[in-house]
């Protein structure tokens, strides 16, 4: 039993780095010069905090994921990890549209939704596990923060 608790969790921690492991690959170039050009707001971070943090949230959310899943059924977890998997994939996309396309209106508009299903996965996730949804806290303040840079350089850069 505790082995297959164990491989499950290293399973969502895996799926959980699939979202960014597919982003890159869909936004080859990265944030290039395109990125380094923008306009930053006074409260950009540095580009070396975003990786640390990054890595940290991924692994918090397999965490969370698997306690959720360890105390669900297979009808009482469809819709909690049905959401997960849409804010994952949601997640997966911000970067191709920023970066990829250089498309800070379409990454807004992203980030925005993906905001929001964060917090519908919180909400489904705490019936059944209260830490898993606390540990998507994180994720869900960086994601606010997040979603006010990304604005922040929409607006500091738009045309016209």
């Amino acid at each position: 039993m505790m082995l297959k608790q164990g491989i499950f969790l290293v399973l969502f921690i895996f799926l959980s780095f699939l979202a960014p492991a597919a982003s890159s690959l869909l936004s080859v170039s990265g944030p290039g010069d395109w990125y380094a050009a923008l306009t930053k707001p006074w409260f950009n971070p540095p580009s070396w905090v975003f990786g640390p943090v990054w890595t940290l949230l991924y692994a918090l959310m397999g965490v969370s994921a698997w306690l959720v899943w360890r105390s669900g059924t297979a009808k009482t977890l469809w819709l909690p990890l049905g959401l997960f998997g849409v804010q994952l994939f949601l997640n997966a996309l911000w970067t191709p549209l920023f970066f990829g396309q250089q498309r800070p209106d379409l990454a807004l508009a992203n980030i925005v939704v993906l905001w929001a299903a964060i917090a519908a996965t919180g909400v489904a996730f705490y019936p059944l596990s209260r830490l898993g949804a606390w540990l998507l806290l994180p994720y869900w303040l960086w994601v606010s923060f997040a979603t006010l840079l990304n604005a922040s350089l929409w607006w500091l850069n738009r045309g016209g």
